[in-house]
């Protein structure tokens, strides 16, 4: 495993409250999560972080591997002397929670995984990806990658929000960080570390994701013990922005609880 990477990050909150954790998705920033952050932010100490490439943090050459990618965020948990916390994380995020949640088990005290995978090939899609972003730019691919995050319905009625989305992909993500993330997903099987998860686990899937279809929420929390599901309808791949009020709940009601 490489060196940990310095991620770029914010901790709101007074001392005293427990800390949660906010990990975005490929390809977005902690502005992913600007639905949840008032109603979240009072009960938590909320520590938002910038993957590799993401927001601002340093984008060294890739590939990387979820492990490093979790070990970023328990340097940056050792940087703040945070010796706990709770774990909300979508996608990439998610991805990036199981990990620790295995490998770090007295660090994450409960855990969210929204619109996420253990395993999400196939992997050539991965790296033909990576490819072209160092190729051609994150231009190349946005709008077809934002795309699967929202419904057509929703994109149809809020067409500023994707547009923003597409911004962000363009504008606030480095093509090599984004890159090695990609080639980190493709090399991507936490499914053998699911059943030594211990953190209290809430799964939130998207009834009509295209990107991680309810199918890969189910399996993840079948093999978490005591794991528990929940299927939002109307909801792509960026279910927390669609559907942002029932997703908002059941986070407070899981993580909170």
């Amino acid at each position: 495993m490489s060196e940990s990477v310095r991620l770029s990050a914010r901790l709101d909150g007074p001392d005293g409250m427990p800390v949660l954790v906010l990990g975005n998705s490929l390809g977005t920033t902690s502005e992913l999560w600007r639905p949840q952050l008032a109603a979240l932010g009072g009960r938590f100490r909320l520590l938002t972080y910038e993957h590799r490439g993401h927001g601002g943090s340093p984008a060294p050459p890739g590939p990387y591997t979820i492990a490093e990618l979790g070990a970023d965020v328990l340097a940056l948990l050792d940087d703040l002397g945070i010796e706990a916390a709770s774990y909300c994380g979508l996608s990439l995020g998610g991805m990036v929670g199981i990990w620790l949640a295995a490998a770090a088990p007295s660090r994450i005290e409960a855990l969210a995984l929204c619109c996420t995978s253990a395993r999400l090939g196939p992997a050539q899609m991965w790296a033909d990806r990576a490819a072209q972003v160092r190729s051609a730019g994150m231009a190349s691919i946005s709008r077809q990658v934002v795309g699967r995050w929202f419904t057509p319905a929703f994109a149809a009625r809020h067409p500023a929000i994707p547009a923003g989305f597409v911004t962000t992909l363009e504008q606030g993500v480095d093509p090599e960080g984004y890159a090695g993330c990609c080639e980190a997903i493709a090399a991507m099987d936490l499914r053998p570390l699911l059943a030594s998860v211990a953190a209290r686990t809430l799964v939130i899937a998207g009834a009509e994701d295209p990107a991680t279809p309810p199918w890969h929420g189910a399996l993840i929390a079948a093999a978490i013990p005591g794991a528990h599901l929940r299927v939002i309808r109307g909801a792509a791949h960026l279910a927390n922005v669609s559907q942002a009020a029932e997703v908002t709940a059941a986070l407070l009601s899981h993580l909170a609880g």
